[in-house]
């Protein structure tokens, strides 16, 4: 693959800063080549002794020693082994498995489950594609403030993003006032998409309350507790009808305070064909 997509990523952005310790070390074995890129996550699941949905020890494995007419995440919930191709999308997706393990071992056994049921199929039916949209395009909105949350739920931009502002922590270690909310992007497409923002780039939030003391801990501490409540979440959630796509709410990233320069300005969220009135309108 062209090395250079490997190369475009900017540390310094806030949706990829999360990432930056161990981002940049592969980084630098992806671009060393396929087999070094491999060794190098596998080096680092090896130490961390992380598992996949079914309990499975986690590895990293070429794409084409994935056997033919396997299904994916029956794969890996099975073997452990997660097929890897040598490009950004999948170096996401290996980085969430170290950022959030539960989360992600959780959606693995969920989706293996389904395709357990139903088989593969044309279509993956509304569970699976809730889990899929989580996989690839979610955020966790933390807050401490329900009032923030129903902002973001009730597409009240201009509450949520301008009236208060100061209540956001913008990036690591970076906080505009006193903060009650946050973002952590999750899904590996939308980091990918964020190679070259755009404005009408939109995740689907997952909002977790958090305690108000969550923005006083360190980073590591925010994650595990993130990474463990939403993994319990996720795993409660079983009735057929519970996960669908009406359980995120839409959040354009660079109407995040502190992302992106140009949003310090008011009028940045006049723009309707990004920041839209979604169902409250309706």
């Amino acid at each position: 693959m062209p090395l250079g997509s490997f190369i475009d990523i900017d540390w310094a952005r806030p949706w990829f800063a999360q990432h930056e310790t161990r981002g940049r070390r592969w980084q630098q074995a992806a671009l060393a080549g396929y087999a070094a890129y491999l060794a190098e996550l596998n080096a680092d699941a090896l130490a961390a002794a992380q598992s996949t949905g079914r309990g499975q020890p986690l590895r990293f494995i070429a794409q084409d020693d994935l056997p033919e007419g396997s299904a994916y995440e029956a794969h890996i919930a099975a073997t452990g082994c997660v097929p890897t191709r040598h490009n950004l999308h999948d170096f996401f997706n290996a980085l969430a498995w170290f950022a959030f393990p539960r989360i992600k071992a959780t959606l693995n056994a969920r989706q293996a489950a389904a395709i357990d049921v139903l088989g593969v199929g044309r279509t993956r039916g509304g569970v699976r594609d809730a889990l899929t949209l989580f996989d690839e395009n979610a955020v966790l909105f933390a807050s401490s403030d329900a009032m923030l949350a129903a902002a973001l739920r009730g597409f009240d931009w201009r509450t949520l993003f301008v009236a208060q502002r100061a209540g956001w922590e913008a990036a690591v270690g970076e906080t505009i006032g006193e903060a009650r909310c946050e973002v952590r992007v999750f899904g590996h497409a939308l980091l990918e998409k964020m190679i070259s923002p755009y404005a009408a780039c939109t995740a689907h939030a997952w909002v977790v309350e958090v305690p108000h003391a969550y923005f006083t801990w360190p980073r590591a501490q925010r994650d595990a507790y993130l990474d463990e409540t939403v993994s319990v979440t996720l795993a409660a959630d079983a009735t057929p009808d519970a996960l669908n796509g009406r359980s995120f709410a839409p959040l354009p990233v660079l109407g995040i305070p502190g992302w992106w320069a140009q949003n310090e300005i008011p009028s940045f969220y006049d723009d309707a064909t990004v920041f839209r009135t979604g169902r409250r309108a309706r």
